[in-house]
Parts: structure tokens; sequence; C-alpha cells
């Protein structure tokens, strides 16, 4: 035990010390007030299943709304999977991400393509900061 305590000491003093759980997000954004599901009925099982992952993953840390009600391209997407992996806690393995990208590329080219202006753009941080500080 004594080892561990040092161990976690070293850690804290060098900031290599992860939270131990996912952060949940402690700000609303537009995104996160509209539907929080996707009728997946007609997608094919694959993006079906990818759904599921979806949801069941990134729920941990901020509403499945945000990216539900969110558009963007697939660079973006890309780089916001990514980061989402490499959140303490976040459990998505590179395989559960690619099935997650896949799924939400899906939904982009076949639900939010038909109507893209009833989604949201990704905000900015300078915009999340504003929010955060109003609310």
């Amino acid at each position: 035990m004594k080892k561990a305590a040092q161990a976690l000491a070293l850690m804290t003093l060098t900031g290599i010390v992860l939270p131990l759980r996912a952060q949940i997000s402690s700000v609303l954004l537009p995104q996160d007030k509209g539907p929080d599901t996707v009728d997946v009925s007609a997608y094919p099982a694959e993006m079906q299943h990818g759904y599921r992952l979806f949801r069941s993953k990134c729920s941990k840390c901020h509403t499945i709304a945000r990216p539900i009600n969110t558009t963007m391209s697939r660079e973006e997407w890309e780089r916001y999977v990514k980061r989402m992996m490499h959140k303490p806690n976040s459990g998505i393995s590179d395989k559960q991400g690619k099935e997650i990208f896949d799924f939400i590329m899906y939904d982009e080219s076949h639900r939010k393509a038909k109507n893209p202006k009833t989604f949201y753009r990704p905000l900015s941080d300078e915009e999340i900061q504003k929010l955060k500080a109003q609310q």
C-alpha cells in the first residue's frame, strides 16, 4: 500500500494523474435540448449495433442529444471521436471507436444530410466558455 501511495504522490507532483471517472460535461449546449434518440429501425443491422454502442459509450460524458443534434464534416467527426476515445475512462477501444465513427458517418449521410439546417454546427471552445459563464 505504501508503494501505491508513493506512486500516486509522484504522479500528482508530475501532473500525470487522470480523474478516476469520466468527466460529465458541466455546460448545457443548444444541441443538448434536442431529440435524444434516432429511429434506426431502417438502418442496416451493423449500423443499429453501432448506434447501441454509440449510446452506451458516448452518454458517459455528455448528453447523447449533443452528437445526435450536431452536424460536422467527416474530418471533424474523426477528430471528435478520437478525442473522446482518449478521455479518461471512456472505455472506447480502437475497434469500438471505428464502429461509433462508422455509425456517425452513416447517420450523417442518411439522416442529417436530408435536412442539414435542422442540426447544429459544432461550437468553438470560446463559444462553449461563453455559454458556461452564462449558466
